[in-house]
């Protein structure tokens, strides 16, 4: 898909803004359309404790399993119907902007995916201030390489995030998996409505608890450290789908599609979708749908490998 964004050496868009515009652009919740921005929150709240509830009544599931020992790296794991270590596994890290949400509020997924054969495992991560960018990083590939280690015989392991969790997956593409004594089986990428250059963020009261820096936040931004590197992808049939909500801000929908030429340009076997009616927050929530748009691509990319 043809898509319109600065080239690798053009002047950032964000950097021409007011403070203040660039406090709105990156505030998901001004943008939702169908509820005011508190009804959207709760609303979203609501239906990740619901389908969180529903998957730990209805799905066999392994709960607040320890991938390190730190006292909020845990994943749940849930199974489909029929349990077997050679199951696809995707693996969903949640949004908040890197200082809220939670695993036991974000089993969205869960239920569309595991009636498919498709095993769901929920990462935790330590939350600003407590954790660092840096830290969530670390904690992210470890948890991969948990499951990997876990399930050594899995057909393949997805990666889905939304928000800060799609920028913690997009980090992902530029891990170095030889330090984690195992390389797991990534077969795909999930990126919902992400941040992929962090830079923009260090100037709105989003950093009050993230206290990055400058520099933090250039080292940790896969958009600027794909540019510099072109990493080319270890398996050239990895395939990373970029979506975003139509309703979400400019600047979430640009970070999005540069964030996708940077990966065609890098040799990724990456595409982009722009998921029609909704919001930042709907884009999420309705993949607790089993035909949903977004629910649709992600187990299609899936189940067309086995």
């Amino acid at each position: 898909m043809e898509v319109r964004g600065r080239g690798p050496r053009g002047e950032a868009p964000w950097k021409k803004l007011s403070k203040e515009e660039l406090e709105n652009q990156y505030s998901p919740s001004r943008w939702v359309i169908r509820r005011g921005a508190e009804e959207t929150l709760r609303t979203y709240s609501r239906i990740g404790e619901e389908a969180t509830k529903n998957a730990r009544a209805t799905r066999r599931s392994l709960l607040h399993v320890p991938y390190g020992d730190g006292e909020g790296e845990k994943l749940d794991i849930y199974f489909p119907e029929e349990v077997s270590e050679a199951s696809p596994f995707c693996l969903f890290f949640h949004g908040g902007y890197w200082q809220s949400g939670s695993k036991d509020t974000s089993a969205f997924m869960v239920n569309p995916l595991t009636t498919r054969g498709v095993a769901v495992v929920i990462v935790a991560y330590d939350l600003a201030p407590k954790g660092t960018l840096d830290q969530m990083v670390d904690q992210v590939t470890r948890s991969i390489a948990f499951v990997q280690k876990q399930y050594p015989c899995n057909e393949g392991i997805y990666l889905c995030g939304h928000s800060a969790g799609a920028h913690l997956a997009a980090m992902m593409l530029l891990a170095n998996w030889t330090t984690h004594g195992v390389t797991p089986n990534l077969k795909g990428f999930f990126l919902v409505s992400g941040i992929y250059d962090l830079e923009p963020i260090v100037y709105t009261t989003q950093n009050a608890p993230l206290l990055m820096t400058l520099e933090g936040a250039q080292q940790n931004s896969p958009q600027l450290l794909l540019e510099a590197a072109l990493t080319r992808p270890s398996d050239p049939a990895c395939h990373v789908l970029v979506t975003v909500g139509q309703h979400d801000s400019p600047e979430f929908q640009r970070q999005s599609r540069e964030f996708y030429q940077t990966l065609c340009r890098g040799g990724w076997n990456a595409s982009f979708e722009e998921i029609r009616d909704a919001d930042h927050f709907e884009i999420i929530w309705n993949l607790t749908q089993q035909d949903s748009v977004l629910t649709q691509m992600i187990l299609r990319t899936i189940l067309r490998e086995h």
